[in-house]
């Protein structure tokens, strides 16, 4: 398409330059002229990732999930009461104040969180891309709807032109039709 007619194009639907619009609305005006769908953005498909971000991943829905959460708390209260229950025969492994399993614990929490923070941080990401494309989608079709309301009036008022034109035409006839009458 010419320079020269999506500038008009941007011009008449955003009030802009073609060369003065971001990147994005270039990208809507470039749509809408090449009267193409909006297909998915390259980075909403889903990507592979690496080995590790899929571990993260793995780990941030396994770690954030009522089941890890239950088990857990069943494997905490099994070490609990096991050492408590070992107690009196002095074979405890980690006796009260379960200094060790405080130790498993935060060895647990320092390297799940982390995990869980590239997760997340890689899942912002891809809620980023969604929102620029939820905004390029948008913008396009509000676009639109306004080039349908422009075509819809130009025929308003083409047709308002046209019934103008006919009523004109059939006054012009009674007129000349009364005139005939009175000078018979």
């Amino acid at each position: 398409m010419s320079a020269d007619k999506l500038d008009h194009l941007s011009r008449t639907l955003l009030g802009e330059a073609y060369a003065e619009l971001s990147a994005v609305k270039r990208s809507v005006i470039d749509l809408i002229a090449a009267e193409a769908p909006t297909g998915l953005a390259p980075g909403l498909a889903e990507k592979e990732g690496s080995y590790w971000e899929r571990l993260a991943d793995r780990v941030a829905a396994i770690g954030g999930s009522w089941g890890f959460i239950g088990g857990f708390s069943a494997v905490l209260a099994a070490w609990v009461l096991l050492n408590l229950a070992l107690m009196p025969f002095h074979k405890a492994f980690d006796p009260y104040p379960f200094i060790f399993l405080n130790l498993v614990l935060s060895t647990l929490a320092a390297i799940q969180a982390p995990i869980i923070m590239m997760s997340q941080n890689r899942q912002a990401t891809k809620d980023r891309e969604a929102a620029e494309h939820d905004y390029i989608v948008n913008l396009r079709a509000e676009l639109e709807i306004m080039r349908l309301h422009d075509k819809l009036d130009a025929l308003r008022m083409a047709e308002l032109s046209e019934m103008a034109r006919a009523n004109t035409a059939c006054l012009d006839e009674l007129r000349a039709e009364v005139k005939a009458l009175r000078g018979a």
